[in-house]
């Protein structure tokens, strides 16, 4: 049968990870055509596809984009105040979100997307996707009883923090985390001892921010996505 995988069409309309969609049908809660989707079931473009009893909105295409994300701008689909998000620097597209979050006062990579398979794969702990980040502090570079601290584990108000890595760098450290908390790289450097004074986010898994200046932004590759879908 031709078509596309229900849990793929669900995925995809940003509603939930593929293994949660197939929880989803397995559940009974997923109908096609008016009729009990099973699992395998595949649907056509033209095909009433619904989740409790809603119309499931497909995008047209799944779209996936690199943002250099500048200071000052904030990492939401919207704002009830009025200020600019990171979707106000980028085309248009049904169902985009940021994936995750960079603070207001941080800037580097970020990606958006529609795709809700590769937001789950890239937020969920499990996956332990690997965020690079190149912090410059008020106090200067970390001396080397901090980098080991931080490779060690700092304790948080939510819970131990561990580095899986940090290294010395003019004016600070790089740091490589497999969480992405709240403010999580501030609070673990201010239990060291250090205030950020900027802070810039360089990688995500093996995608780079490489020479995109603030603002700019390109389309991810079906290469790169597939990459980080693994």
């Amino acid at each position: 049968m031709q078509g596309e995988r229900i849990q793929r069409i669900i995925a995809a309309a940003g509603i939930a990870s593929r293994r949660k969609a197939e929880e989803l049908i397995r559940a009974g809660r997923v109908t096609v055509n008016g009729r009990r989707a099973e699992l395998g079931d595949r649907a056509l473009p033209g095909d009433d596809v619904r989740l409790d009893s809603k119309p499931v909105q497909r995008p047209g295409s799944s779209v996936t984009l690199l943002l250099h994300k500048p200071a000052g701008v904030l990492s939401a689909a919207s704002d009830d105040r009025g200020r600019q998000t990171v979707l106000d620097l980028v085309p248009p597209a049904p169902g985009l979100h940021p994936v995750g979050r960079l603070d207001l006062e941080s800037e580097g990579l970020l990606l958006l997307t529609n795709d809700g398979e590769l937001t789950h794969r890239l937020t969920h702990p499990s996956f332990g996707k690997e965020k690079e980040y190149r912090v410059w502090c008020e106090e200067g570079a970390l001396s080397k009883q901090a980098l080991k601290r931080l490779t060690d584990g700092v304790m948080l108000d939510d819970g131990p923090a561990t580095a899986v890595s940090a290294a010395h760098a003019a004016g600070g450290v790089r740091l490589v985390l497999q969480e992405g908390r709240k403010r999580q790289v501030r609070r673990m450097l201010k239990a060291v001892g250090y205030e950020v004074s900027r802070l810039l986010r360089l990688r995500i898994d093996g995608l780079r921010l490489g020479d995109l200046q603030p603002g700019q932004w390109r389309k991810l590759s079906g290469a790169e996505i597939d990459r980080l879908k693994r």
